[in-house]
């Protein structure tokens, strides 16, 4: 396994990656309601990356058609955007990537469509809150165990479920770099050794999901939707290991 140690101008490469990603993100935001199409979304999101002069990472790095993943209610990502128009009380998960100068920069943040009920309303601040108490174990000297351990048991305190599937990654060159980031305690054997160290650069993106843990590959290849069908989050930044807490790169 070999773990990549980014330097300073690395990490302010990745950092300006991390922009474009933000920016995308904002622009996203902004125009998600009530009556847009999920494509439209990624459309304009598209534009945003096209005027920083930057790449779309996921159709580069992992064959994915369209710079955005957009996922709706009980998608947990990989959602491809289409035609599908947004209700109001909808929630919608956007990831994006982005290469920038030969670095990336990846993250995902989970909006609300218009006014949503409370089981969603208290999803996405529970999908925030684990994803911010991961990032604050980002510190060098702890292990990847102790990022998992925040964000599990912040998720379980709000009474939700991590998806296990999914996990983590390195970020940097590459859109998925070694080690991977469990959203869980006990982390896999293989990963229980790694010490984190100031210059590692990380990807801490939680899902969480109102019922059961378990996922399904839809028809299309792509989008993973909850098993039983019901509310998912996820919500993602890229990050360098720092001396107190991680250095959050991707901030919207």
């Amino acid at each position: 396994m070999a773990i990549q140690i980014k330097n300073k101008a690395e990490i302010a490469r990745i950092r300006e990656a991390g922009r474009v990603v933000a920016s995308a993100l904002k622009a996203a935001g902004e125009m998600i309601a009530p009556g847009v199409t999920t494509g439209c979304i990624n459309a304009r999101m598209e534009e945003v990356i096209d005027a920083w002069g930057a790449q779309y990472a996921f159709p580069l790095e992992a064959g994915f058609p369209t710079a955005a993943c957009i996922s709706v209610n009980e998608e947990v990502v990989h959602g491809v955007p289409g035609d599908r128009v947004l209700q109001e009380g909808d929630i919608v998960s956007v990831d994006v990537g982005a290469r920038l100068d030969g670095f990336i920069g990846d993250a995902a943040w989970t909006f609300p469509v218009g006014r949503v009920g409370d089981v969603a309303s208290a999803l996405l601040d529970a999908g925030r809150n684990a994803m911010l108490a991961g990032t604050s174990q980002a510190r060098d000297g702890n292990s990847l165990d102790d990022i998992g351990r925040a964000v599990e048991s912040s998720a379980r305190a709000a009474g939700f479920h991590v998806v296990r599937d999914f996990v983590g990654h390195g970020v940097g060159r590459h859109l998925h770099e070694e080690p991977q980031v469990p959203n869980y305690s006990p982390v896999p054997k293989a990963l229980k050794d790694i010490t984190l160290r100031e210059g590692m650069v990380l990807a801490v993106e939680p899902m969480l999901n109102v019922g059961t843990h378990k996922v399904d590959v839809s028809s299309d290849g792509w989008t993973v939707v909850t098993h039983d069908g019901s509310l998912s989050c996820h919500f993602e930044h890229t990050v360098a290991v720092g001396p107190d807490g991680g250095m959050i790169l991707t901030a919207i």
